[in-house]
């Protein structure tokens, strides 16, 4: 980006570069990675590998051939996947510069493969590793060229019926594996794969998200994380780790997968990986089974020829760890003697290090960072790290720090000039904090502010509140395409983004407070908030509030519009929330709302609230159900669904939008056919931001973000029915 926008708007947000996070080489004197641009006038999406001369700091290209993906060094070259006609890939070796002919396929996956991996063996030998979908019988899968069924009918006499935005099918990820070996020509070959995973009944990586972080490879084999065989997946979160030995990658490995046992650890597994010599191994795991936002613990296997003996780091006598953050990933340092973990502290994502030989004894872990969020990480022979991450003005931004001096870490590459080829600057961004509802797990709550790039502190601006899905996530110093505060600070408001409890990052017990609480302590930090910017914020204009949100924040807008917050906004925006609880058990994961809730709805009718607020004698799935207080909707909303969203069903938007339309309240319906739980496609996201700003800015006094019919659409509604409730009249008796 050498331009410069003159504002930062939903189509700056939608079509500039996405770019990788960074793979430096060896001495971290260039950098590869992929950039990906959507244009809105040729409506298609270009993905470029590119290398940045971190001396000159100037960026070249070197292919942007379509079905690249997955660029890796390969000594002074490069290796990358490339997806080919009928479904198949290529593994594809080259050098950086040069014309399409200098790239040589080394061999044809005969099937989608993604999540590339390679270690050096011996004698120019590489290790290889794909994942890649294999058929009940261990075969690879190519959806392509499978036989179609006759019928389109599904039968299933279990959980999942379907997962996230697909139904579930008989095949399973799985990891393959071979070598790469060169020849004397110079030429490499790769060799036959086989299926680690055949005859095992495990999968990974783990649908819907995992990928390359579910499994790591070394000379000593490979470490995977899978669901437990033995447990519905749809009901538990637990997870296993395994380490399968292999001797030769040419090879069918002689040993199937070990599970590495973990005393009293029931829940979700992560991160597993070697270090670079392949000796040790480390992984993340939870302690209960059912809750996905548990504390993640660090545990150590120092001899993966033992597998058997791991070590727990900054562990406790009541299981609980000394170490109050939960880590997000793990990774050894190049000599293998640190550890480097990615942690979610007070809405930053920080790098942190637990000194060397951690194995002699638990260290306090120590920050290399202390801004921003860090999204991947790289360790260097130098002892030097290679981090890539993003902030809320910048959307991508790679740095190296001296583990020995982490204070003054060097700017390599800023993808967006510290945001002002956006005109964004860092002065927008500030941070509150107000009092918390329950001062027993914290005394405050923190929120992002972001500022319009012009304001002027003589002037008040209306409220934009943003709500976190989740529940148990965070607003964070991080960028996103998705949810972008500034997009809404541009436009002219005051934007508040609050991490209420349930919120991570702000200590386990801060987060496990939600639990039956949904509608409770949350929402009267949310109400704390909008007291305390009322009351110490005169820039803000709190006569001109709006409140929006999506998932768990869209569950948090339909509660709102039940209670009193919702009189003093002026418009509400629900993005696949919940209406009623109970439209939860059509959901996929269904452990979710067992674990938030206290239970199935058929374990606690009748059991006495743990709310401080409600006092009520319901069970948790009604009493902070926003269905049940639909006779209190009255402020505009918009409502916005998605078909695809096997998560939250349809029928939880339609529900809210016939409530508002029956009582007469102002709303819209914005609906994505072939969209999931979130907005992805460039075109359907930029017609979101159009309704909502559009949406949003009329009850506020700003000017219409887009002068096209309903942001763009064309209305498709009958008559509109504002302002007025429907009388309905049935078997001679009125009802309103």
């Amino acid at each position: 980006m050498a331009i410069r926008a003159s504002k930062f708007t939903p189509e700056v947000l939608l079509s500039a570069p996405r770019r990788s996070a960074g793979l430096p080489n060896a001495n971290a004197s260039s950098v590869l990675y992929t950039t990906s641009t959507y244009s809105f006038d040729t409506h298609k999406k270009v993905t470029e590998v590119r290398v940045l001369d971190v001396e000159s700091n100037e960026s070249r290209l070197v292919t942007d051939e379509e079905g690249i993906s997955e660029p890796q060094w390969l000594g002074d070259g490069i290796i990358c996947l490339r997806s080919v006609k009928e479904g198949k890939t290529e593994v594809v070796v080259g050098p950086l510069g040069g014309s399409k002919n200098h790239y040589q396929v080394a061999g044809t996956i005969d099937g989608p493969a993604s999540n590339l991996k390679i270690r050096e063996l011996e004698d120019g030998v590489l290790a290889i590793a794909v994942s890649a979908q294999a058929t009940p019988d261990g075969s690879l899968y190519n959806p392509e060229t499978a036989p179609k069924p006759r019928s389109t009918g599904k039968l299933y006499n279990s959980l999942f019926v379907r997962h996230w935005d697909a139904y579930k099918t008989p095949e399973k990820n799985a990891i393959w594996y071979g070598t790469l070996s060169k020849s004397k020509d110079g030429k490499y070959e790769l060799s036959k794969l086989t299926n680690a995973l055949k005859g095992t009944g495990l999968e990974s990586p783990i649908p819907p998200f995992g990928g390359a972080d579910n499994f790591d490879i070394s000379s000593s084999g490979i470490i995977f994380v899978a669901k437990d065989p033995e447990l519905n997946p749809a009901l538990n979160t637990k997870c296993n780790v395994y380490f399968i030995p292999i001797s030769s990658f040419i090879e069918s490995s002689t040993f199937g997968p070990h599970k590495v046992q973990v005393p009293n650890f029931e829940g979700a597994a992560s991160s597993p990986v070697f270090s670079a010599d392949g000796k040790k191994a480390a992984f993340l795991m939870m302690r209960q089974n059912g809750y996905e936002a548990d504390k993640n613990q660090i545990f150590l296997i120092p001899n993966v020829g033992n597998a058997s003996w791991i070590m727990p780091l900054l562990d406790s006598e009541d299981g609980k760890g000394t170490w109050e953050c939960s880590p997000q990933s793990v990774c050894f340092s190049h000599d293998g003697e640190s550890l480097l973990l990615t942690v979610e502290e007070k809405g930053k994502g920080l790098l942190y290090v637990i000194p060397k030989d951690p194995f002699k004894g638990a260290k306090s872990p120590r920050n290399l960072t202390w801004d921003g969020y860090v999204s991947d990480v790289r360790c260097l022979p130098s002892g030097d790290v290679f981090v890539s991450g993003s902030t809320l003005i910048d959307n991508s931004a790679y740095l190296l720090i001296d583990p020995s001096n982490a204070e003054t870490p060097t700017l390599i590459s800023s993808n967006s000039r510290n945001g002002a080829t956006f005109g964004l600057r860092k002065e927008q961004v500030s941070e509150i904090w107000f009092p918390a509802a329950d001062p027993l797990t914290n005394k405050k709550v923190h929120a992002w502010v972001v500022k319009p790039s012009d304001f002027d502190d003589s002037k008040k601006y209306p409220l934009a509140y943003l709500i976190h899905g989740g529940p148990q996530g965070s607003w964070a110093d991080s960028w996103s395409t998705r949810w972008n505060p500034a997009v809404f600070a541009e436009q002219g408001y005051i934007v508040i983004c609050p991490n209420p409890t349930g919120s991570t990052g702000y200590g386990q017990a801060f987060c496990d407070a939600i639990n039956q609480q949904w509608g409770g302590l949350p929402y009267q930090d949310i109400v704390n908030g909008f007291t305390w910017i009322k009351d110490n914020m005169s820039e803000v204009d709190c006569d001109r509030a709006v409140a929006l949100g999506a998932s768990y924040g869209g569950y948090m807008m339909n509660w709102i519009q039940g209670h009193d917050l919702g009189r003093q906004l002026k418009a509400l925006v629900t993005h696949d929330g919940v209406f009623s609880m109970t439209g939860q058990l059509a959901s996929e994961e269904l452990y979710f709302p067992f674990h938030d809730l206290g239970g199935a709805p058929w374990h606690n009718r009748g059991a006495k609230s743990t709310s401080n607020f409600a006092g009520s004698s319901l069970d948790a799935w009604r009493e902070w159900d926003p269905s049940q207080h639909i006779d209190k909707w009255a402020t505009p909303q918009l409502v916005i669904h998605n078909e695809l969203d096997y998560r939250l069903t349809i029928s939880e938007g339609l529900s809210a939008f016939n409530v508002l339309q029956a009582r007469g309240v102002e709303s819209q319906f914005l609906v994505f056919p072939d969209e999931n739980h979130w907005v992805l496609k460039p075109e359907n996201s930029l017609v979101w931001h159009r309704v909502v700003l559009n949406f949003i800015n009329k009850f506020v006094g700003l000017p219409k973000f887009f002068d096209g019919e309903e942001g763009g659409l064309e209305f498709l509604g009958g008559e509109r029915m504002e302002g007025e409730v429907v009388k309905m009249e049935a078997a001679g008796n009125g009802h309103t």
